[in-house]
């Protein structure tokens, strides 16, 4: 028997392993932000946070982005257990933000549109784990696209255009589809560098994976809802 028939047994249990983290992690950041949501949407605290004024409304959403670039830019320096930590409050700070949708759309839209949302990122989450076709290129192309469609979203901002709002609802649909598969593939190269002895490595990839697919199950729940959320 040769050695490369024993380390691939390996490597696919080590990528099992680190999935099943990835998978468990980002399941437990999706429960929390919807249980957050719903109890800051019926205990009425979004309305009252609204109506003190949109400046905490804004800070929190400003505290949302200071966390996810600190624990993507600083991960490495962070302890495994600071990693966790932080992945749950940004979990239950999105889900205090992103509350707000219940006061746009009905609650049934919007149970609709996850199950929607949640049956595309297995379909392409499985794709990505399982294609033997390099998605580098692709993810890179989607990337800069993605920079481009937050400049339009910037913009529109003051254009209030209509048009443009469907062009960038529907582009981000198909950017986080495919994003979907190519950070699926991603986290799976990467884990093929890791030895499966280093745990405390193996968890904070296991964290920073969780966020990088719940960043995009979210952000595709948010355009999808765009398209086939009713309002109120």
């Amino acid at each position: 028997m040769s050695y490369s028939t024993i380390a691939l047994p390996q490597a696919e249990t080590r990528n099992r392993s680190l999935f099943q983290q990835v998978y468990m992690w980002m399941s437990v950041g999706l429960g929390l932000t919807g249980f957050v949501a719903w109890w800051a949407y019926t205990s009425g605290t979004i309305e009252r946070i609204l109506s003190g004024g949109q400046l905490l409304f804004f800070g929190l959403i400003a505290a949302e982005l200071g966390l996810v670039i600190g624990l993507n830019w600083g991960i490495s320096r962070m302890s495994a257990g600071l990693a966790t930590a932080g992945f749950v409050l940004y979990s239950a700070l999105s889900g205090l933000t992103l509350s707000v949708i219940f006061l746009v759309y009905t609650a049934d839209s919007i149970a609709s549109t996850f199950f929607v949302t949640a049956g595309t990122f297995a379909a392409m989450s499985l794709y990505g784990y399982t294609t033997k076709r390099d998605l580098t290129t692709v993810g890179n192309m989607l990337v800069m696209a993605l920079i481009g469609v937050i400049i339009a979203s910037l913009v529109n901002l003051f254009l209030q255009s209509s048009a443009l709002y469907w062009i960038i609802t529907y582009a981000g649909v198909l950017i986080f589809v495919g994003l979907i598969a190519y950070d699926t593939q991603k986290i799976k190269h990467l884990s093929e560098r890791v030895g499966a002895q280093d745990n405390e490595i193996v968890q904070k990839m296991a964290i920073l994976g969780a966020l990088t697919l719940y960043l995009d199950f979210i952000n595709l729940f948010l355009y999808l809802l765009r398209l086939l959320g009713k309002r109120r």
